[in-house]
């Protein structure tokens, strides 16, 4: 294999680069031999970068999907001990805090919807506002944005957008403990104000799908999923808010690094001791984007309702899980026999916690945790479910995605808009979008296969496959 790092193949879905350098700790790529060769050399620079940081635990981790990034390879996992000098790193979580995926089940079968599709995705498209700027009917004062930013999910429950219920099968159960609003400066908040409910824009999206294949019956009995029935994919996160946070704490912990006696291999990851006033600062307005984002995908979820109902009256759709893949978080891991507190970083990577994990709601832990996989626009995405043995492989985390195989400016001049829309239309995918550059941009052939990613991961031990779904209806940011 062609590559400037030395790269060891320990199993057929398993890759070290042993330590060298400054590297603390070696770096662990899990994919088999196709992806990793159509890995560009920046993935193993950053991952060797990541190596590099105070206080990092094990390993730094690739996952099949990982491609070059802000700092941290996107598709990178890292675990950072406060107690030993470790760090937190915005560009370890990156810029869209709290990006994830929702999955809903509809009440509904493909035929029910396949009747009515053209509509549906009319109604969405109207109802749901996305792409670059997009703002929605929600307007926050300094009040109400301070309470969004303190209660995530559950500030839009009780708003009266969704069900308590839901709260149940969200991440954190709908709100990240530790958010400190007054941590997020003027600019993040005004951005932010009138741009809940909506979806965005980039990779960001809202799918109707049908479950096209079964993988495991029992998993999928208990995740209530069925052949032929329609499911939502949700997919955003913290909007304008995220990115304004990512982008000023980047420049802070840039300017503070020499002050902590932090090297940095790369600017871009600027990090913070955990333990630092800075540190803490970052983890308290990055946990409020985590509400933003949560709190987001719940008002998205009651207009998405809102449009079923109107019209597919018989639907009844109820979220199976939220889950994010743009976090830092305080977990409990085992690392050679003993239980410590880490703060795992999963840039474009998902918390996959196996079976039993205590956070699990109570009716899905004999299985694990759901996994959401979205692919790109026009193909499969998936549904996995968190692996036991994921745990000590890669602190019980796996891919998010089918991972970028190209820069989305490669992809506009490949790809036109509007032959996309067509040929997919032929397909029997109605796609709607503001903005035909966009479609070009997220183009199917500009991502890697999203089924070698997931087979991957499975063989790896990240996950188990679940269930497959293919695209009907594609609202796209």
């Amino acid at each position: 294999m062609t590559t400037h790092y030395p790269l060891k193949q320990q199993s057929e879905f398993s890759w070290r680069i042993e330590p060298f350098g400054k590297m603390r700790v070696p770096g662990i790529i899990y994919a088999d031999e196709p992806l990793v060769r159509a890995m560009d050399d920046k993935v193993f620079e950053q991952l060797c970068n990541v190596a590099t940081l105070p206080g990092i635990v094990q390993a730094a981790y690739a996952m099949p999907d990982a491609h070059w990034g802000y700092g941290f390879p996107i598709g990178g996992v890292a675990a950072f001990d406060a107690d030993a000098g470790g760090v937190v790193s915005a560009g370890g979580v990156g810029f869209d805090i709290s990006c994830g995926v929702r999955a809903l089940r509809t009440g509904l079968t493909i035929d029910e919807v396949e009747a009515r599709k053209t509509e549906l995705a009319n109604a969405l498209f109207r109802h749901i506002p996305a792409g670059v700027g997009s703002t929605g009917r929600i307007h926050l004062d300094e009040h109400g944005m301070n309470a969004m930013l303190r209660g995530g999910a559950r500030w839009a429950v009780e708003q009266g957008y969704g069900e308590s219920s839901d709260l149940e099968r969200i991440e954190e159960q709908g709100c990240m403990r530790g958010a400190e609003p007054d941590e997020i400066s003027a600019r993040a908040r005004k951005r932010q104000q009138d741009e809940m409910g909506t979806l965005g824009s980039g990779n960001h999206y809202l799918e109707v799908q049908r479950v096209a294949d079964i993988y495991d019956v029992n998993i999928a009995n208990t995740f209530g999923l069925r052949e032929n029935d329609a499911v939502v994919f949700i997919h955003c996160g913290s909007r304008g808010l995220g990115h304004q946070i990512g982008t000023e704490y980047l420049k802070y912990m840039v300017l503070a690094a020499s002050s902590h006696n932090i090297e940095l291999p790369d600017r871009e990851l600027a990090c913070a001791p955990i333990q630092s006033e800075l540190g803490q600062s970052y983890l308290g307005a990055m946990r409020a984007a985590i509400n933003c984002a949560l709190a987001n995908r719940q008002i998205i979820t009651h207009l998405t309702r809102q449009v079923f109902g109107e019209v597919l009256p018989r639907s009844d759709l109820t979220l199976l899980f939220d889950v994010s893949h743009n976090t830092c978080k305080l977990e409990t891991h085992t690392v050679d026999g003993q239980k410590r507190q880490l703060y795992v970083h999963r840039k474009g990577a998902t918390r996959a916690f196996g079976p039993g994990h205590p956070d699990i709601p109570s009716a899905l832990r004999s299985v694990g945790q759901p996994v959401l996989i979205g692919g790109s626009m026009g193909t499969e995405s998936h549904i996995l479910a968190g692996a036991k043995s994921g745990e000590s492989l890669s602190f019980s985390s796996a891919c998010h995605g089918a991972g970028r195989a190209m820069s989305r400016r490669q992809a506009t001049k490949r790809w036109k808009g509007r032959s996309l829309v067509d040929d997919l239309a032929a397909r029997g995918i109605v796609i709607r979008s503001p903005s035909m550059r966009g479609v070009a941009e997220e183009a199917p052939g500009a991502y890697k296969d999203v089924r070698e990613v997931v087979d991957a991961a499975e063989r790896a031990g990240l996950v188990h496959k679940v269930a497959r779904v293919e695209p009907v209806v594609c609202i796209k940011g």
